[in-house]
């Protein structure tokens, strides 16, 4: 009998994450997710436990908008598990309104870059000691609205922005994470770690929770069958369990072909993706830090 595999999940309680999850427990790996409610762990434990009852599912708890969250959920789960075969950056948010983070940075930066960034690198040791693992960043083609990437100022940039202005910041949150994967893979390279990033495509799972009307808006696309989150949890799975995606590192794929995506300008600026690793580096360095010292 194989050795049972880990996957570490982000943002598993809900919408992509949780059906992933829920497959991936189906075909044989063991869960450690990380959650934010306890409640809502409570219920995605349920749902996995009714597919298959024998996966073994634990939670770590944490705020990912929060640095020092971030910081010592990875921690504490990389002191739980020495080696781990996949980890899947899942959780996001599109806020419609800005709200800044209790350590002064842009809550959508905060959850949808500078979190995947943290937590991957805090659980590099486990993932090298896998032998060949994944790291599987879900990124999306909202990245193509961006509007005018600037760093550093962009990952500490608070200013109001309107519902409609909300598109390109969260496009520029998924810009930054196909720039991370490349990065990344460069940095990895010989060390057995595959890194990839993928586009989902439209789910009605990533409807923005904080409209009014989504409610309304996900049963009508529901009963026009679009917007499907299988498809998007598809290509999720074919990148954590696909032996190609194994040997291949550095990529951006699509939903529904798998095929590559050249990311848009100037997301494939290895020079650019250089900046910006070492631009969140200092930044993520300085905030936790900070927070050292007010202890």
């Amino acid at each position: 009998m194989s050795q049972r595999k880990t996957i570490v999940i982000t943002g598993a309680t809900s919408g992509l994450g949780q059906l992933a999850a829920i497959e991936l427990g189906k075909r044989g790996f063991d869960l450690i997710l990380t959650a934010r409610s306890k409640e809502r762990a409570n219920l995605t434990m349920q749902l996995i436990k009714e597919n298959d009852p024998q996966t073994k599912v634990d939670f770590f708890y944490g705020d990912l908008s929060i640095l020092k969250d971030v910081q010592r959920i990875g921690s504490e789960i990389a002191q739980f598990c020495p080696k781990i075969d996949v980890l899947l950056n899942n959780a996001g948010i599109h806020a419609f309104k800005p709200r800044i983070t209790s350590e002064g940075l842009p809550e959508m930066i905060a959850i949808n870059y500078l979190a995947p960034w943290l937590l991957t690198n805090s659980l590099l040791s486990s993932l090298q000691s896998a032998g060949a693992s994944r790291v599987v960043n879900v990124a999306s083609e909202a990245s193509r609205r961006h509007g005018i990437l600037k760093l550093p100022e962009d990952l500490t940039d608070t200013s109001p922005f309107s519902s409609r202005g909300s598109s390109l910041i969260y496009g520029k949150t998924k810009l930054l994470n196909i720039m991370f994967t490349s990065e990344l893979s460069r940095r990895v390279s010989g060390t057995g770690i595959s890194v990839n990033a993928l586009n989902p495509g439209f789910n009605v799972t990533s409807l923005g929770r904080e409209l009014w009307f989504a409610p309304t808006l996900e049963r009508i696309l529901k009963a026009l069958q679009i917007g499907d989150p299988q498809r998007g949890t598809k290509i999720i799975i074919e990148l954590v369990v696909d032996p190609k995606f194994q040997k291949l590192t550095g990529g951006y794929f699509n939903v529904g072909t798998g095929n590559l995506i050249e990311p848009v300008l100037p997301g494939g600026d290895q020079k650019l993706q250089k900046k910006l690793w070492e631009t969140t580096e200092k930044l993520i360095d300085k905030h936790l830090h900070a927070s050292s010292q007010i202890k």
